[in-house]
């Protein structure tokens, strides 16, 4: 049986869900390479979101107010109703709290769309955090501006020992005759295990552990 209520009446799950958006924005030069990053949750700490985006050269300011717009459209576009933003920087929380004045013709245009979708919510406040404070939000934006500039994760390093019945014989077991279980040293890179020197005989199992 379909549902004949009227869609404008329709209850709103998320409507009295508090979110909590961590955001910052970061630019090495600023201007220059720029990006941001935001984790949205619940009040009860479920991470609902996670947001990343490389801008191109801007600035510190500008890359701020990006993250705060982002979390304003994922916020508004899933259907929440209140939001609580704690950012690190003191200009932007102040500036939409109305304590601090717009001056700079980058950045006007930038508060002005966050103040409209702001009024599209039935709860809005800001927080002023520390760094410290806001880690994970930090780490999101410095993920975005290596990504745009070219700077992948450093692979992981593993030290591989086996664990199965036919050991790796390296040329000091292989003198002893020592069955005794061998490590080999290796690193993951997308997602495959690369040896630095040698490799697996067939059907060996193996433990991996992150050094």
């Amino acid at each position: 049986m379909q549902d004949s209520t009227p869609a404008h009446l329709t209850p709103q799950p998320f409507a009295e869900t508090l979110v909590i958006a961590h955001c910052d924005g970061g630019s090495r030069g600023n201007p220059g390479p720029a990006g941001f990053g935001a984790v949205l949750e619940d009040a009860s700490g479920r991470i609902l979101a996670r947001l990343s985006e490389f801008l191109g050269k801007r600035t510190n300011n500008y890359a701020e107010y990006s993250a705060l717009l982002a979390v304003l459209a994922w916020t508004i576009e899933n259907g929440y109703r209140r939001l609580r933003v704690v950012a690190d920087s003191e200009l932007m929380v102040r500036q939409m709290q109305g304590r601090y004045k717009v001056n700079s013709p980058d950045l006007r245009p930038l508060w002005e769309e966050a103040q409209r979708r702001v009024r599209q919510l039935d709860h809005f406040e800001m927080q002023h955090t520390l760094r410290g404070g806001n880690k994970l939000a930090d780490q999101l934006a410095n993920e975005a501006m290596d990504r745009g500039m070219g700077r992948g994760p450093e692979p992981a390093q593993l030290r591989i020992r086996d664990q199965g019945p036919d050991p790796i014989q390296t040329p000091n077991s292989a003198r002893r005759g020592s069955p005794e279980p061998a490590s080999a040293v290796g690193f993951v890179k997308n997602g495959v295990v690369h040896f630095e020197e040698g490799s697996l005989p067939e059907g060996v199992f193996v433990r991996i552990t992150r050094q």
